[in-house]
């Protein structure tokens, strides 16, 4: 198969004669750290911890001088742990890669033990789509075999608290409406435009993070 390599990235071998290469990407960097990493809630901890420890100082009888003072050698471990949440989110954004082929999607993971996951598209059952404000959005897959997937294993590349029947998900893709768009043609098997329905975002468990919003769901 012949392609621009500015375009495409290595896979883990070449494509069999017939499989056509769809699409490639990676998560972005700001969906990694605040739906996976959650460098949003850390920050929001440590703020709330400064102002408890600053009033805590001032109403012992400290002047406020030095009730801030005290309360401000918090800034150092909080700046600290958001700076290794934001690494942590690069590191893993820089290890992924997410393809998709007219038979396959793979996800490449991995940042000190590289993978991939081979998805035949005959055992995806359904693909969704959760879109964000950027244009970005998530794209879980349900699978026939969902049990065999590991959500230890896959994370972040996973749904969020599917834990029983694991889905894996291509997180945080840019253009992600146009993305899912390649995935139903592919699953279709046929070219041109494709349904999809706008049904209610709904997790069984636990929420994801995010506010519950419309999900496009695309039938295979």
């Amino acid at each position: 198969m012949k392609h621009d390599p500015d375009q495409f990235h290595d896979l883990p071998s070449p494509l069999p004669a017939g499989e056509r290469l769809i699409w490639q990407g990676r998560p972005t960097f700001k969906g990694l750290a605040l739906r996976a990493f959650h460098i949003r809630e850390v920050a929001a901890y440590f703020g709330l911890i400064l102002m408890w420890r600053l009033w805590s100082n001032w109403s012992s009888g400290a002047s406020f001088a030095d009730a801030m003072v005290s309360a401000l050698w918090l800034i150092v471990p909080a700046l600290s742990g958001i700076a290794i949440l934001a690494g942590l989110a690069w590191l893993f954004r820089r290890a992924s890669q997410y393809t998709i082929t007219s038979k396959r999607v793979l996800l490449q993971f991995g940042v000190a033990l590289p993978m991939t996951m081979n998805i035949p598209l005959a055992q995806i059952t359904n693909a969704a789509l959760r879109s964000y404000a950027d244009g970005s959005g998530d794209i879980p897959l349900k699978l026939t075999d969902g049990g065999k997937a590991s959500f230890l294993l896959l994370w972040p590349h996973i749904r969020p608290w599917r834990l029983r029947l694991a889905e894996p998900m291509l997180r945080s893709i840019p253009d992600a409406e146009q993305v899912a768009a390649k995935l139903a043609e592919a699953l279709s098997g046929r070219p041109g435009p494709v349904a999809v329905s706008i049904t209610p975002f709904v997790n069984n468990n636990r929420s994801s993070g995010v506010v519950p919003g419309p999900e496009t769901t695309v039938a295979a």
